[in-house]
């Protein structure tokens, strides 16, 4: 049994704005289930504190560059035996907002100052400075409010193995000299071997180079973030680190049991893939609740993202407005929140397109498994895609993904080709080019296919019987842990 800390900014069902929270849920559990020590470390929000019981302090450090002492406190993840730990710094972390940005939108301006600290109580407690008796033989952090750690760690004696997961290249942490000046951290830090990028700190370069082994959240991904294209300015640093065989793509996994359609309480009703005729009275539940009529024989096309450029969303409308202008027999649902431009695009979709178009910005769990499981289709036309949860969700609820063939929705869907349907493969629509013409085609030969019933239920059986579980994810991340 290997002793794992697990370090993130963000764990669901605490905590989520995102991808991260979810596989900071899901995988430390998985890891247990296979007979792994893991417990996980995160700053104690205010969200955190008010949901949870039983909050024991078993620690308190004081650090370089911070006036006030910080807690570590105790509990289990809720509905597991799985320890947490808690950053408890009140002035940096117990405040309204979000763990990264103000309630009113924008970053915090002291977010340079919450995460190194944050990164040096890991750094702590991965040496068993708390003095619980349980040292780690690895430390996994991800992303980089965590990038930290490795590099503080890099100069101890008998420190555990380090594992640095990159889950989104575009967040990198950058910040000025000063900034790193004021955290007091080691000035031996500072260069460009180090966490120095162009005149600037980045956290994400400490994980980057410091690190025993990077991990991204799938194969593909890992490749292309070694490009310009995706790589940010540290593509050449990713590059060298693949070529030493230090860098590896693992494809995230989901929680089979929160998302089932056969056991999903958001669900007008169950079904599974022996009675995927139940999935239609979750389509009429879903066209109902947004006022559009409820029609059998017209592609619902769902949407559940944020609304950013990453995301495609701009290829999305055109694309859509293009084949509702045509007269396209298809319906749109969308959830989600971002830019404003976007949002204020979406609304004056919905004006034009009253019977064709629904939207509900802002985020509901609810609403998004309604999605999933009512929808014919799920669109993720995203210009780059580290991994991608939803698509994944969108098979096991047999709502087939209509994808850019970038990251992990490349790994993961197999496209509606002549070929792949023969072969009983396919379960998705693919394009390459990330454009709104390239979108909309695909957009119409779904239409297409959907108008062929058999054809159809046939696509729909193979994607809700594909096996994306956390378990198959997880002994792939002990066969690294187990290299280090």
């Amino acid at each position: 049994m290997r002793k794992i800390l697990f370090a993130s900014s963000e764990v669901h069902p605490l905590v989520k704005t995102g991808g991260l929270a979810d596989v900071s849920g899901s995988l430390p559990i998985a890891l247990r289930e296979q007979g792994e020590d893991v417990r996980i470390i995160m700053p104690a929000y205010r969200q955190c504190l008010s949901a949870l019981k039983d909050l024991k302090t078993i620690a308190t450090f004081k650090f370089d560059g911070y006036y006030m002492p910080i807690d570590i406190l105790q509990t289990t993840l809720p509905g597991t035996d799985v320890i947490l730990w808690l950053v408890h710094s009140p002035h940096h972390f117990d405040r309204d907002g979000g763990p990264y940005g103000k309630p009113t939108g924008g970053d915090w301006e002291d977010n340079a100052a919450r995460f190194s600290l944050f990164s040096r109580a890991i750094a702590a407690l991965a040496m068993d400075e708390a003095n619980q008796g349980w040292k780690p033989d690895l430390l996994h952090c991800n992303d980089w409010q965590t990038g930290l750690a490795p590099a503080l760690l890099s100069d101890q004696e008998d420190r555990p193995a380090t594992i640095f997961t990159i889950h989104n290249l575009a967040y990198q942490g950058l910040y000025p000299r000063e900034v790193f000046d004021a955290l007091d951290l080691p000035v031996s830090l500072w260069h460009p071997e180090g966490i120095e990028f162009y005149d600037l700190m980045s956290f994400m370069k400490g994980g980057l180079i410091y690190a025993d082994h990077i991990t991204t959240v799938s194969p593909t991904y890992a490749e292309e973030i070694c490009t310009y294209e995706f790589g940010y300015g540290l593509e050449g640093l990713l590059t060298k680190r693949a070529k030493e065989t230090r860098l590896t793509g693992i494809l995230n996994g989901i929680d089979n049991d929160e998302w089932d359609p056969s056991h999903d309480p958001h669900l007008a009703k169950s079904f599974s893939v022996k009675t995927i005729r139940n999935k239609l009275a979750n389509k009429t539940a879903l066209q109902q609740q947004f006022g559009l009529p409820d029609k059998e024989d017209v592609l619902l096309m769902g949407l559940v993202s944020r609304l950013v450029s990453q995301k495609g969303i701009d290829l999305t409308l055109t694309a859509v407005t293009n084949l509702l202008q045509e007269g396209a027999n298809v319906q749109l649902v969308c959830l989600g929140s971002g830019e404003p431009s976007y949002e204020q695009d979406l609304r004056v979709l919905r004006a034009r397109f009253p019977d064709k178009v629904a939207l509900h910005i802002g985020y509901s769990e609810a609403i998004a498994h309604q999605i999933e499981a009512g929808s014919d289709v799920f669109l993720m036309p995203s210009r780059f895609e580290p991994c991608g949860l939803n698509q994944l969700y969108s098979l096991r609820y047999g709502t087939l993904p209509i994808v850019r063939n970038t990251g992990g929705l490349a790994d993961s869907i197999v496209d509606a080709s002549d070929e792949n349907r023969q072969q009983g493969t396919a379960t998705g629509f693919k394009f390459e080019l990330s454009t709104a013409l390239a979108l909309q085609q695909t957009i119409q030969d779904a239409i297409d296919l959907f108008e062929r019933p058999r054809i159809w239920r046939k696509l729909v059986v193979t994607a809700m019987e594909s096996d994306f579980s956390w378990q198959k994810s997880a002994e792939k991340y002990i066969e690294l842990y187990e290299q280090l």
